[in-house]
């Protein structure tokens, strides 16, 4: 059986961690390079850094924090917001990024796919997928969720798949930040289905959260952010839960 992962998240406005509920009601949770070393000398498997208004603003996601946290931490770190090119994806891996998320460009212009794919390999390439249940249809949002479409969520994951995405965020906007359980249901549906790994994201709030998204929900990994960030749940007892409890983690 495959170790499953567990991902601290980094939500980053204007050079600071910040954390709200249901993509809004934002507020500060410190330093992102002194939590990311936290996390990782904690026993994170990998870290996740979000710049969320990146896409909305218009605006890269900064190098130079990347390069800041290439410098500090000495595990896998994934970089998304703002990222719609070829180029822009070179300069973060050049600063120190192992991986790369897209999101509402890939949406917008779906061959970037392809083209990250094909130019950096797809295990750089990380496919979020804001997800939210519309009249009983799941649907992708993109702009940090600000702007639902008509697409399908399982649909859209499909095809990323197909494009060449190594893996699959799937992030339910019903569940962020409220703490009752992941979005199992659609995380399932999504990871049967498709044959590269898939993170849950969105709803974490206590540890048995984590032992069913990865046996009910199927999910290879799971993010959160809050539960970490502000203390109430540690990684190293969440891992001894989840080892205890017969799931394959890192110790």
């Amino acid at each position: 059986m495959l170790t499953k992962r567990i991902i601290p998240c980094l939500d980053i406005k204007d050079g600071r961690t910040v954390k709200g509920v249901n993509f809004v009601d934002l507020r500060d949770a410190g330093d992102p390079v002194e939590l990311g070393k936290l996390y990782a000398d904690e026993g994170a498997d990998e870290l996740v850094f979000l710049d969320i208004t990146a896409t909305v603003e218009k605006r890269k996601t900064l190098v130079e924090l990347v390069t800041r946290v290439a410098k500090n931490i000495n595990i896998p770190f994934t970089v998304g917001g703002g990222i719609s090119t070829v180029d822009d994806v070179k300069a973060l891996l050049n600063a120190g990024a192992d991986k790369i998320s897209v999101n509402s460009s890939a949406v917008k212009n779906p061959n970037v796919v392809d083209e990250m794919a094909r130019e950096f390999g797809s295990q750089c390439i990380v496919v979020a997928i804001d997800t939210k249940n519309v009249d009983g249809v799941d649907l992708v949002h993109t702009h940090g969720g600000r702007r639902p479409t008509s697409i399908v969520t399982q649909q859209w994951a499909d095809e990323v798949c197909n494009r060449g995405a190594g893996e699959i965020l799937l992030t339910s906007m019903d569940h962020d930040g409220v703490k009752t359980g992941f979005a199992n249901r659609i995380t399932a549906e999504i990871s049967s289905k498709l044959p590269i790994p898939v993170i849950a994201s969105g709803g974490a709030g206590d540890m048995g959260h984590f032992e069913e998204v990865f046996t009910m929900g199927r999910a290879d990994a799971a993010l959160a952010a809050s539960i970490f960030h502000f203390k109430e749940i540690s990684i190293p007892d969440l891992k001894r839960y989840l080892h205890e409890r017969g799931i394959v983690v890192r110790i």
